[in-house]
């Protein structure tokens, strides 16, 4: 029937249940914040190889995981960066023109600070006989002790006080690290001839003398480097390594020793005052309100300390054990310094190619092989460079015999703790290399005191298995992109 309605026996229309009015729509829907965030973000958000990258760049947007949780209902940045990882599709735009490397630098600048890194070691060439008289502590030719309190103290000061000049320079304060410099290189040399002073005492005054001058090289130097003043430092330090090379196969009379070092020496602290005097101007930007903290420069001192007790042992190891009279192993030492300029070099080449990677790769699993073949390739190519320097030095070297295969592991073991460290350094993570580092040679030193074993199977081990753990660390952070930048 037509306009009737079917109901079923014994039911009426006022039994059965109301039918639903239909709602109207809504005219509109409150929006997902995280989907505008995403469509605000995407063309960052699109080109992230890691949910990290976007997480760093919430944070400097000064976002608080307050915030983010009353806004977005996560958790914390790294939270809402993986939502926005998730949500935005993967792309990949190629720049405009050539892509900026700031990480490309020249061989030839590395090279050289390798070499002026190692020239001072002829300074005590040509100061060995002034230094001559009975063996100290250990078997240690006459005046080495004072000499190396000195250096350690020196290595660790200068360190920290680079750092701390660079951050300066880093926040364009280049008045603030002239003035840091000027301070604490001063501070830094006292503080050297100081301890060199409490360790000799009165009976070894010309080995203190020595170490002062020493010590006030160390902060000069630090001062032209941290100021890229590398050629002027290898000029003021020629005369002096011509003096001893003459020295090495031809006697020279000790006045024309002592003025060849003190001539040097003024040269350096002279063009080291210079460069570091104040230029008169202030400073207005972000150092004023961004002052470095002193306590961010002590990891980098540490490290210093503990790099510098490392490659001593490596030089004076067989000293210490009392197996021999002779530092046989100091062409070691030489080779670490001089390889300081290619480890430079391949560093920097490591960081271009992880930016190269970053670039290239579509995801985190790709960036990290991408970047631990890159990190195998200069490794490598570092260990390699230091066994060619070794060979060189202990083939120059007067009196020295070959080195044989535990000494020259050791070697590279103690050559990949310190490429590794300066590694950890560049990913921010300094405290870390630091705490292995100064473990090492703590390991090291008892051993050495305890003869626990001979100096190179000491060195293999502690060496190898700081070289491990650094290694753990590094592979840790790989693949976390925030640490390349």
């Amino acid at each position: 029937m037509t306009g009737s309605i079917w109901l079923p026996p014994g039911a009426s229309s006022e039994t059965l249940p109301g039918i639903p009015k239909q709602r109207p729509s809504p005219s509109w829907a409150e929006p997902d914040p995280i989907d505008e965030l995403a469509e605000r973000l995407d063309e960052f958000v699109a080109a992230a190889v890691h949910p990290d990258e976007i997480a760093a760049l919430l944070e400097s947007d000064g976002m608080s995981d307050d915030q983010i949780r009353e806004r977005y209902g996560v958790k914390n940045s790294f939270a809402l960066a993986e939502e926005l990882y998730e949500r935005v599709a993967r792309r990949f735009p190629e720049p405009d023109g050539p892509v900026h490397d700031p990480w490309q630098v020249g061989l030839l600048g590395c090279l050289l600070r390798g070499v002026v890194f190692a020239l001072p070691g002829f300074g005590y060439v040509l100061g060995a006989p002034f230094l001559a008289g009975h063996p100290e502590s250990f078997g240690l030719p006459a005046g080495t002790l004072p000499l190396l309190a000195g250096a350690l103290v020196g290595w660790t000061w200068n360190q920290g006080l680079a750092h701390r000049a660079y951050s300066w320079l880093g926040l364009g304060d280049k008045s603030a690290a002239r003035r840091s410099l000027l301070v604490g290189a001063p501070l830094g040399a006292l503080l050297g001839a100081a301890v060199a002073l409490a360790v000799a005492g009165t009976a070894h005054p010309v080995a203190v003398a020595f170490a002062a001058g020493q010590s006030c090289y160390l902060g000069a130097a630090t001062i032209l480097l941290v100021m890229g003043r590398e050629r002027a430092l290898l000029a003021t330090l020629l005369p002096m390594t011509a003096g001893a090379v003459i020295a090495m196969v031809h006697e020279i009379p000790d006045a024309a020793r002592l003025a060849l070092l003190l001539g040097s020496l003024l040269a350096v602290t002279t063009l080291a005052l210079l460069e570091a005097r104040p230029d008169g101007t202030a400073f207005k930007g972000r150092g004023a309100v961004f002052n470095p903290r002193l306590s961010a420069s002590l990891p980098f001192a540490l490290f210093g300390f503990s790099s510098g007790a490392l490659v001593l042992y490596a030089a004076l190891g067989d000293i210490l054990a009392g197996t021999t009279h002779s530092a046989t192993a100091a062409p070691a030492a030489v080779a670490l310094t001089l390889s300081m300029g290619p480890a430079e070099w391949l560093l920097y080449r490591f960081r271009s190619g992880s930016l190269t990677g970053l670039r290239n790769s579509r995801t985190p699993k790709a960036f990290w092989l991408t970047t631990g073949r890159t990190l195998t390739l200069c490794l490598t190519t570092y260990l390699a460079a230091l066994s060619a320097l070794t060979a060189l030095a202990t083939t120059l070297w007067p009196h020295t015999p070959g080195i044989d295969g535990v000494s020259l592991a050791a070697l590279l073991l103690l050559g990949t703790v310190l490429w590794t460290g300066l590694l950890l350094q560049s990913f921010g993570a300094v405290l870390g290399a630091a705490a292995i580092c100064c473990t090492a040679a703590l390991a090291q030193t008892l051993a050495l005191l305890t003869h626990a074993a001979g100096p190179h199977w000491i060195a293999l081990f502690v060496n190898g298995t700081a070289a491990l753990v650094q290694a753990a660390l590094i592979c840790a952070l790989l693949g976390r992109v925030t640490a390349h930048r």
